[in-house]
C-alpha cells in the first residue's frame, strides 16, 4: 500500500529540506522506496539533472538520499527571482515565462 507523508512549515529556511531529505534516507536504509515532492519551489538554487532538465537543488539532494534518480516530476513547477518583483518560471525542467510587475 502507498502511504504520503506532507512536511509543512510555518515560514522559508525553517528546515523543512533538510528534515524532508533526511526522512528519505532513512526510509531507504530501513528498505522503503520513496521520493520527495515540491510542486512548486521559489529559489535561485537549481540543478541540471542527467537528462538536461533544470529543478531545485534541494529535490535532487532529497532524492539522492532516498537512492533515487533526481526527476523533474519531483518538483514540476520552479520559480527563479529575477528581481525584487519578477521571477523565470520554469515547467517540467524547462524555462518557459518571466512574471512580474514593474
Amino acid at each position: 500500500m502507498t502511504q504520503a507523508i506532507m512536511l509543512q512549515g510555518t515560514a522559508s529556511d525553517v528546515g523543512k529540506s533538510v528534515l524532508v531529505a533526511g526522512l528519505c534516507r532513512i526510509f531507504y536504509q530501513d528498505g522503503l522506496r520513496t521520493a520527495p515532492f515540491k510542486s512548486q519551489n521559489m529559489a535561485l538554487n537549481s540543478g541540471i539533472t542527467p537528462d538536461g532538465k533544470e529543478m531545485g537543488r534541494a529535490q535532487i539532494f532529497q532524492a539522492e538520499a532516498a537512492g533515487i534518480a533526481p526527476d523533474v516530476r519531483m518538483n514540476p513547477v520552479l520559480l527563479k527571482p529575477t528581481s525584487d518583483r519578477k521571477s523565470a518560471g520554469g515547467i517540467d525542467g524547462q524555462s518557459r515565462h518571466r512574471y512580474g510587475r514593474g
